[in-house]
């Protein structure tokens, strides 16, 4: 083999010193947007399992069908950007990458399937390895520890047994906060990064930042500095991240489907959410979200199309009539506009509160939303009028159940004489 001589300073930058050199059992890198935690995270496992040939990764994250474009898609890039990529086998099915020289092995896997989490074996080496990815989304402290616990056994001298967790840090009550950050524990490495330390940003990106100071500045201190995202007053306490199978849902009878759109484009994300309503048990099954920037409005119609809703009812910001027809043009012929007037706001609020919600926990930005749309603070004390911010899946949300608030709704298993079943993959 020839070797090849690469600036891993050039390639990596600087920032992240002691999360490179430390051997603890965890490292926990909480940070905000732009910090290239990730970034040097998969770098790191590259180069590392080229350097130990017996040490193999696991690579977790809460659905593990989020793996193809996030982590493995990252690690993929890594690769490259090393310049060793061909060196390397990336297999989609199963998900896997593999080391050509030593068959070492990256394994990728969900915590919505944890019979294949406990059940995993290498060929060449050992196991010593773990990589939570958006570990934010992991609610359950148990699926963590379950696979905290399957990194065991004796390793050969030089290996050591390592867990890195990667998160933006969206509620304060999040249990990794006590877990990692309150209780100081010599074997954890935990850290604050932010995009000040990512020498790789350009201009633009920089701009957005000063922008989000200026005008967002309660998601500047989370998606900028990487704080802690604070719980109190949040407006919504009446919800829960449960899976669930939307098409046993869509079988009860009087269950309705709902639709909602927000628009964005620089600065704030369209927002789209389809949701499942039982009137009767005062229930709302969150199954499904689109969250992006810098989106057109035949893009969107796409994206709307892609998803299979093409021909369901869809209540939009009436903000923007002239989207709403140019979409309506592109043939998402059913698309409405939300029906607003004097306090719409509140009384959509109180009316969602009098349910309880249910997020699939595949809809990551509906619960980042959900944990951080709070009310408003006048020296100290809440009012009655929420913070604009962390608000355009709620308000889509809103726009959606509202407007079925009169109404069954159509029936979730009809759409156009096909099945929804029939139309949406997963």
């Amino acid at each position: 083999m020839v070797a090849k001589k690469v600036s891993l300073k050039s390639i990596i930058g600087g920032g992240y010193g002691r999360f490179w050199n430390f051997r603890g059992r965890y490292r926990v890198v909480k940070g905000g947007r732009g910090s290239k935690k990730s970034a040097t995270t998969a770098l790191w496992y590259i180069i590392n399992l080229m350097k130990y040939p017996l040490a193999n990764l696991l690579v977790v994250r809460q659905v593990h069908q989020t793996h193809k474009d996030s982590t493995y898609a990252q690690l993929k890039w890594a690769a490259h950007r090393l310049g060793v990529s061909h060196l390397w086998d990336f297999k989609l099915s199963p998900l896997e990458i593999v080391y050509r020289p030593t068959g070492q092995k990256i394994l990728f896997r969900g915590l919505d399937d944890p019979l294949k989490i406990t059940s995993i074996t290498v060929d060449v080496g050992y196991l010593c390895w773990a990589w939570f990815e958006e570990a934010f989304q992991i609610r359950n402290e148990d699926d963590f520890d379950k696979v905290d616990m399957s990194i065991r056994g004796a390793l050969p001298e030089g290996l050591w047994k390592q867990l890195t967790v990667t998160f933006n840090p969206w509620s304060e009550k999040h249990w990794l906060k006590k877990r990692f950050f309150d209780e100081p524990n010599p074997d954890v490495l935990a850290l604050t990064t932010t995009y000040q330390c990512n020498e790789f940003l350009g201009p633009d990106d920089i701009k957005l930042f000063e922008w989000m100071r200026a005008n967002r500045p309660r998601r500047y201190r989370v998606e900028g500095l990487g704080e802690w995202g604070i719980a109190e007053g949040v407006i919504y306490d009446n919800w829960e991240e449960k899976e669930f199978d939307w098409r046993e849902i869509a079988k009860r009878p009087g269950i309705s489907s709902a639709f909602g759109l927000d628009f964005g484009y620089t600065a704030d994300p369209t927002a789209f959410i389809a949701t499942l309503i039982d009137h009767e048990r005062k229930e709302i099954y969150i199954f499904d979200e689109h969250y992006q920037k810098a989106m057109l409005n035949n893009q969107i119609a796409e994206m709307i199309r892609y998803k299979g809703y093409a021909k369901e009812k869809i209540i939009a910001d009436s903000a923007e009539p002239k989207s709403i027809e140019e979409i309506r043009r592109c043939g998402i012929s059913r698309i409405r506009e939300a029906t607003k007037g004097k306090d719409s706001i509140l009384n959509g609020i109180q009316y969602l509160q009098q349910f309880k919600i249910y997020v699939h926990p595949k809809c990551v930005n509906t619960i980042v939303e959900l944990s951080n749309y709070i009310w408003d603070n006048k020296n100290g004390t809440f009012i009655n009028k929420p913070v604009d911010d962390y608000n355009h899946l709620m308000d889509a949300l809103r726009y959606a159940v509202t407007s079925n608030k009169q109404q069954s709704g159509s029936p979730v298993g009809q759409v156009s004489g096909q099945t929804v079943a029939a139309q949406i993959t997963w």
